[in-house]
């Protein structure tokens, strides 16, 4: 059964940062493209970035490129996403998943961002 548990969410001010951690177990981690998604308050699931198993290629929503940084560590079995210059509009509910698509994602982490 996968089982994907996301923390490191938090209440943050304009322009800082915080890193999310997604703790996964039941699947090979090390084969599998890993993706961030998020839901903002009132709105509906949105892709953030993906990294792929074996070059751990990137890829990012123009939403969030050249402040977010996705990352593994298939030895911890462990998905990050450091998140700079945090904005408003990057308040949500912040899922890991398992694959390119939203249907095997953990329970969430819920970022604020806010003064």
């Amino acid at each position: 059964e996968v089982q994907l548990v996301e923390s490191g969410g938090g209440l943050v001010q304009p322009g800082g940062s915080l890193r999310l951690s997604c703790a996964a177990s039941g699947f090979t981690f090390s084969t599998s493209a890993m993706s961030w998604f998020r839901q903002a308050p009132g709105k509906g699931l949105e892709w953030v970035s993906v990294i792929n198993s074996v070059s751990s290629t990137t890829t990012y929503a123009d939403s969030v490129k050249g402040r977010f940084t996705i990352s593994r560590d298939n030895a911890k079995n462990t998905l990050y996403l450091q998140m700079n210059s945090l904005k408003p509009e990057d308040t949500g509910v912040y899922y890991c998943a398992k694959g390119v698509n939203s249907n095997s994602r953990g329970q969430g982490t819920q970022v604020t961002v806010s003064s």
